[in-house]
């Protein structure tokens, strides 16, 4: 059970690499690896999908070269 909770949290983060065009398709990407992540971690998979779209599309607009 470990292992598919790590390889599930490791696909998630891998998920947020991935940046998206426009800034929807940044939330819709960082909201599913955040609620992917959540699950992983038996978290609430509502914050989750909150924190990982707010990261991912922060992320690209500091970075925009990286995404």
């Amino acid at each position: 059970m470990q292992t598919i909770k790590a390889l599930t949290l490791g696909a998630a983060l891998l998920g947020l690499a991935a940046c998206g065009d426009t800034v929807g398709e940044r939330g819709i990407i960082g909201a599913g690896a955040g609620a992917a992540t959540a699950a992983a971690v038996d978290g609430d998979l509502a914050t989750g999908a909150l924190v990982g779209a707010a990261g991912n599309v922060a992320y690209c607009n500091r970075y925009p070269s990286r995404c």
